[in-house]
């Protein structure tokens, strides 16, 4: 079963495409760097911070989680975005719920293998469609745009979806990211073009 998560522009703004984005049938890949080497045997994923019990989770044991495959637009930064991407993973809602999450937590920051970093307040996290991805189109997700494991974050540009995600840090004062240190917005909202801070 699909969950089609298309409409969710309507919360936002008038249109499906943003303003300023061009749509594509492709799936460019973009990174701050190269594609790391990932091995989903010896990877693992953490939730720390301000969580009553902190996660330590194998690869079989995230994908024994409560998944669903969630049908979904993704709207690039640099101005593209390709409609209808199928992603499989769990929602970050799931994730919460079993970390417990402190009730002074107000932010989330994304860790990344290859040292990257994102941030989104916990409020734009805790959303049905923000999904921790390990499959794309029924199939694994590629190396190349994450996988193992990557963030799915629809209603923002997709530099709030971190590759390669390797933990979960809750806090108690908003940090920035990598690109948001670098004057990319934290807000990231698409309809708005909220590009840049």
């Amino acid at each position: 079963m699909v969950t089609d998560r298309t409409d969710l522009y309507t919360e936002f703004g008038d249109s499906r495409l943003p303003p300023g984005q061009q749509q594509t049938d492709g799936f460019p890949v973009l990174s701050k760097g190269g594609t790391p080497a990932v091995d989903p045997a010896e990877w693992s994923f953490e939730v720390f911070g301000a969580v009553d019990d902190p996660l330590a989770l194998s690869f079989e044991e995230l994908q024994e989680l409560p998944g669903e495959t969630q049908k979904q637009d993704f709207h690039c930064v640099t101005g593209w975005s390709k409609f209808d991407c199928q992603f499989t993973g769990v929602s970050f809602p799931i994730i919460a719920e079993r970390a417990g999450v402190d009730s002074d937590a107000v932010h989330v920051m994304f860790h990344s293998a290859d040292g990257y970093t994102t941030d989104l307040p916990l409020e734009d996290c805790l959303r049905e469609e923000v999904l921790f991805a390990y499959g794309y189109d029924g199939d694994d997700l590629p190396a190349d745009h994450g996988g193992p494991l990557r963030v799915v974050t629809p209603h923002k540009y997709a530099y709030k979806g971190a590759k390669w995600v390797t933990g979960v840090e809750l806090l108690t004062e908003p940090e920035r990211g990598y690109w948001e240190q670098r004057g990319y917005s934290s807000t990231a909202d698409p309809w708005n073009e909220e590009r840049y801070g």
